[in-house]
């Protein structure tokens, strides 16, 4: 066991000296103290003017976090003031810290870090027992690993070899602890045989999830040779975790937890005479025969006893899910009478799989129903999609699944009711748009946005649209927007990047050209929808030809070409007021970046999100947009064959 354990250690350091030799990490470009019992950084970009509101909201969120922590696990984090002048903060402290220690720590990293960074908008400040940061972009829920800060101790071990394994094990088994604890914290200590005991603390900020600290940490882990190669101790710090080690404790008692590293294996007893030298052979054989089966026996029960475990869960799982949807069921004559026996009258409209009614429930409650097509399998298909993933989202930009009903081949799906309809009938209809001021479409756009990344990285699932498009966004009677229709959508894996169909199905135009041509989408085919809309939303103009000049060009070879000659007055709707110039021109910028040809240079919605948030975040150049058809002689048009469209 001890030999065992003693190659898996080996073999561990070997793949961490590899990969560390392989990463190329951003420079350590924060600044500490002489003593390093304070580090920060400072960020270069966006700046405030002393006295104005952001420094005013900046203050006041500052103050909040010094004063309270939120789940008593020394965790704090806000928002404080409007677009422009917004600041998201977040403070954490270690995790073995009393809640006076906290606070006192907290107050004094704010007073130093507002004297530090006096004018940036964008700070992070690490102290030995607390940490301090804010930003005018989104911060909270997001694994950022930069700015970096390596502190190595200031001596050198007598003899790192055995010490730089069971550092490795110790801080690989505390990030395990702490990316599956709520507190995100965990602090221990192991003995190096024959040497020193080493002292560990690892920690994350509890807003990223088990996956995202693990990572970050591990990450961490590996750059410890860079940081602190053969030192006594020494602290890795990132904005979202950190870890500190010393061959003398630091931290509370309360906070230790033992971690066991095995000594080394005795030493061999000197030569006895043959006979007991074969004796001890056979004993050993003995020994070795009985340990190898006991180990195979255990290892069969093991199994089995998972396979178990494994099988009850997955029942368990379907189990909560059908009491889910039986929780969720309607009777077929509560609906039908609810929408007068789905008379024409209460007819909202009719899309892809079938018919949209309005309905009222008995207790006054006003309902629309979807009643799928008959006979269709892809109709099946999309209600179980549908019921299955709804059931478990709930955001405010998302149209909430109330229930649904099945009776032989009548397949209902019943959705909360929202009044205003969908947006295509007010941003293309020549009575309506005009009532479209600009203030609610940007609304709108930062609405849709935010319930995209819902669903791309806030939601229990990673969900893929696949069906963005104005006539799948519905508004309330507020004019907020919900994204509506998920019969397209498809359920990632959380670490999932790409799928792949044989079936390309939604509304050309809308679609990215890797999903129409090859059939592969991810979380960027709905970045490509989501830019789409954004120049619908701006311009008045559906993506579809209309008539320019002499000829007819399509929405994002309108754009771009007037993008190009510096136009942009000639893609703005006309009923918008000059007031608004400078954000229905950005909003264009990042409608064009969305529907780059290159998925890679499409932005994720979360950066999206924070150009939508921010008017100083700088944004990159596009290129030219993905289907743009060149109008020269011979007309160079791209078309799509009937097997493209199957």
């Amino acid at each position: 066991m001890g030999c065992s354990r003693s190659l898996i250690l080996f073999i561990n350091l070997a793949i961490t000296s590899n990969l560390v030799a392989l990463i190329i990490a951003q420079d350590d470009d924060a600044s500490c103290t002489e003593r390093a019992d304070y580090c920060w950084k400072c960020t270069d970009g966006a700046t405030y003017t002393p006295g104005d509101m952001y420094q005013v909201n900046l203050k006041s969120l500052l103050s909040s976090s010094s004063s309270k922590t939120q789940n008593n696990y020394g965790f704090y984090n806000s928002s404080m003031g409007k677009h422009p002048n917004n600041v998201n903060g977040i403070a954490l402290c270690r995790g073995d810290l009393s809640q006076d220690l906290c606070q006192a720590c907290l107050n004094t990293s704010i007073g130093r870090v507002l004297q530090t960074c006096s004018t940036q908008k964008e700070a992070i400040f690490w102290a030995e027992r607390c940490m301090v940061r804010y930003s005018y972009n989104l911060i909270y829920g997001i694994e950022k690993q930069y700015p970096v800060k390596y502190v190595p101790g200031a001596e050198f071990l007598d003899n790192p070899q055995p010490f730089q394994p069971v550092l490795d094990y110790l801080l690989h088994n505390l990030s395990d602890r702490a990316a599956s604890s709520l507190k995100k914290f965990a602090a221990g200590h192991a003995t190096v045989p024959g040497a020193e005991t080493i002292y560990a603390l690892v920690q994350c900020t509890p807003d990223i999830d088990k996956k995202n600290c693990s990572n970050c940490l591990k990450e961490s882990i590996l750059e410890i040779e860079r940081c602190c190669g053969g030192k006594k101790g020494g602290r890795v710090l990132k904005p979202s975790c950190s870890f500190r080690y010393e061959i003398n404790s630091f931290f509370l008692p309360t906070a230790n937890s033992l971690v066991d590293i095995p000594a080394s294996d005795p030493a061999p007893a000197p030569k006895e005479e043959k006979k007991k030298s074969n004796i001890k052979q056979i004993v050993i054989t003995i020994v070795v025969v009985l340990v190898a089966f006991v180990t195979i026996l255990s290892s069969i029960c093991i199994f089995l006893r998972l396979t178990k475990r494994r099988v009850k869960l997955d029942e368990d799982e379907n189990s909560k899910e059908i009491n889910l949807v039986e929780s969720l069921q309607y009777d077929f004559e509560t609906i039908r009478s609810a929408t007068d026996d789905f008379s024409d009258a209460n007819k909202l409209g009719r899309g892809g799989f079938g018919a949209v009614y309005k309905g009222r429930l008995l207790n006054g409650q006003p309902i629309a129903v979807k009643r799928l097509s008959e006979n269709s399998e892809q109709g099946d298909r999309e209600f179980k999609n549908e019921v299955m993933l709804l059931a478990q989202l709930q955001h405010r930009n998302l149209v909430r699944l109330l229930g649904f009903c099945l009776k032989t081949d009548e397949r209902l799906l019943i959705y909360e009711y929202v009044p205003n309809t969908s947006l295509d009938h007010f941003i293309f209809d020549t009575n309506n748009h005009e009532h479209l001021d600009w203030e609610t479409r940007y609304k709108i756009i930062g609405g849709i946005a935010r319930g995209i990344l819902y669903l791309h990285e806030d939601s229990r699932v990673r969900i893929i649209h696949r069906d963005l498009k104005t006539s799948n966004i519905l508004l309330d009677e507020d004019m907020n927007p919900k994204i509506a229709d998920f019969g397209m959508a498809r359920l990632f894996a959380i670490d999932q990047t790409q799928g792949d169909t044989r079936t390309v199905g939604g509304t050309y135009g809308y679609m990215a050209p890797e999903y129409v041509i090859h059939g592969r989408f991810s979380v960027k085919t709905d970045v490509f929808s989501f830019g789409v809309l954004v120049l619908e939303i701006v311009s008045g103009k559906k993506i579809g030809s209309f008539r320019y000049g002499e000829n007819e060009v399509d929405l994002l070879t309108y754009a771009w070409r007037n993008w190009r000659e510096d136009t942009i007055e000639n893609i703005i709707d006309p009923v918008l007021t000059a007031s608004s110039r400078i954000e229905t021109m950005r909003c264009i910028h990042i409608g064009l970046l969305c529907v780059q040809e290159n998925v890679v240079d499409r932005p994720t919605v979360a950066s999206v999100v924070s150009m939508l948030n921010s008017q100083s975040l700088a944004l990159s150049v596009p290129s030219q947009p993905a289907f743009y058809i060149y109008h020269k002689t011979g007309s160079d048009i791209l078309t799509l064959t009937e097997s493209d469209q199957s």
